[in-house]
């Protein structure tokens, strides 16, 4: 760049001469040799200076990637996108535009500064219910007495609140953990996990509590979930969302072609499995997806999961044809297969005006193993094996800014069960669980939304419930982007 200015400062000198000179008797050698001395001592300090220049930049640059091992790890799960065609992820707490500033280092920083990032999800609701939601279950699918099933108390109630930390810890490695503070006043570990940073070649390994990457849903936290409630095919078959304890490695290609494969193994101490106790791992997930770009304006991600459980004398709340409930207790295997597929379209990838997100998945699950059959009363053991599904299906339109509108519409089919000591003990009704939902949410900035959604369950055979929900989330502190 500063050869150019060799040209110019030549212009420079020749304006100074008077427009006479040109007729005035050419310079004498000894003028031109002072001429290009003057020249050349410009042209050495110019580079001296560009020189200085260039090793401040150099300096600038190895700083800030020395401050970059010790930043808050949320950052960088602020420049994840929402989707290769730029929209937001649909439904979620947006990131806060504030991550950039978080301290970056430990022992530095104003007094203002904390490290690790620190945010918090307040959420309440006010639930109207046509049915008793204590006495909520699915008609033909088996559930532990614990389970926490169905839309909540009545009335009005201070829904989960999320309490996240996280950093990084070396250049290698980062960390985060999430407290659930639940209407009940309990405080519940959702996830505590290590994870590397540096493996490189698209590789990650986490270990510690997560949320499994089975399907779609199951990785997010509920807050980002579209619908205040999860499908029932969740709720019947994961008993809501499924979590382990133990190690999980995902690995992206490096293709154009967006392919990200994982698998996991662990304890395997929720349902559908149980704690055994045993040395070894009682759950495994393999699973694969896909994605990409059609167009400007469309983005999609499929995948197909597979979760192998484990459980020894778990106790499980079953039905039978009359619609008495049993505990009976169970020792075998579940396998469920997931297929899970999103597509979403914003005009030429701006998603801030108007969007569209189709998202729906299906689940088949089977059970086998063997079974005591009501074993407080009769204690009847025989060789036990099921097989049940169901699926969700989904769509949420952006019509304004601020303003979105979805429905969701979801089946189960509890099959026919077999059971050696006698099928009739255990059999269903033929009756399919179904639930229909619209949604209406407003969101006055992107930390917060408020939301009315109107279902009509018929979970429960001969009892439809007609619920109402009016739900506020609100998002505090550093909070990072969500996936796709």
């Amino acid at each position: 760049m500063h050869k150019k200015l060799i040209p110019a400062g030549s212009l420079a000198l020749a304006l100074a001469f008077p427009a006479g000179a040109q007729t005035a008797t050419a310079p004498s050698s000894s003028d031109l040799d002072a001429l290009r001395k003057e020249i050349g001592s410009m042209r050495a300090d110019y580079e001296s200076r560009i020189q200085a220049l260039e090793k401040r930049v150099k300096d600038a640059e190895s700083a800030a990637a020395k401050a970059q091992w010790s930043a808050p790890p949320a950052a960088a799960g602020a420049t994840a996108t929402a989707g290769a065609t730029g929209a937001a992820p649909t439904g979620a707490v947006p990131a806060s535009p504030t991550l950039a500033s978080a301290p970056a280092s430990r022992g530095g920083g104003s007094a203002a500064s904390f490290n690790p990032a620190v945010s918090m999800i307040l959420s309440g609701a006010y639930v109207n219910t046509s049915q008793d939601p204590a006495n909520y279950f699915i008609s033909g699918f088996a559930r532990t007495p614990d389970a926490e099933l169905g839309p909540g108390s009545r009335s009005f109630s201070l829904g989960e609140t999320e309490l996240t930390f996280s950093a990084s810890i070396d250049p290698y490695f980062r960390g985060a953990a999430t407290l659930a503070v639940t209407p009940e006043n309990e405080v519940e570990v959702e996830e505590a996990f290590v994870e590397t940073t540096a493996l490189g070649n698209g590789l990650t390994l986490k270990g510690g509590r997560f949320f499994s990457n089975l399907g779609y849903l199951n990785p997010q936290h509920a807050h980002v979930w579209d619908f205040v409630d999860a499908p029932l095919s969740y709720q019947a078959i994961l008993g809501g969302q499924y979590g382990n304890d133990g190690l999980q490695m995902k690995w992206v290609a490096p293709l154009e072609q967006y392919l990200e494969l994982s698998a996991e193994v662990g304890r395997g101490a929720g349902f559908p499995g149980s704690d055994s106790g045993k040395n070894g791992n009682g759950m495994y997930m393999l699973g694969a997806h896909t994605g990409g770009d059609i167009g400007a304006s469309n983005s999609w991600r499929a995948g197909v999961s597979f979760l192998g459980t484990k459980a020894s004398q778990q106790e499980l709340l079953m039905g039978d044809a009359t619609g008495s409930e049993f505990a009976n207790a169970f020792t075998g295997k579940s396998r469920i297969w997931v297929l899970d597929g999103v597509w979403k379209w914003a005009p030429n990838g701006n998603a801030s005006r108007t969007n569209f997100k189709l998202q729906g998945e299906y689940m088949r699950a089977e059970r086998d193993g063997e079974l005591v059959y009501d074993n407080a009363g009769l204690a009847l053991p025989g060789a036990y094996r099921d097989a049940q599904s169901g699926w969700y299906l989904q769509g949420i339109y952006q019509f304004m800014p601020r303003w979105r509108v979805g429905l969701r519409t979801e089946r189960l089919d509890p099959g026919s069960p077999f059971f050696e000591g006698g099928s009739e003990l255990v059999a269903n009704t033929g009756y399919n669980p179904k639930k229909n939902s619209v949604l209406l949410e407003y969101a006055p900035s992107e930390f917060s939304r408020i939301r009315l959604q109107y279902a009509r369950d018929e979970a429960r055979q001969g009892l439809p419930d007609n619920q109402i929900w009016l739900q506020y989330q609100m998002s505090l502190g550093a909070h990072g982007a969500h996936g796709f």
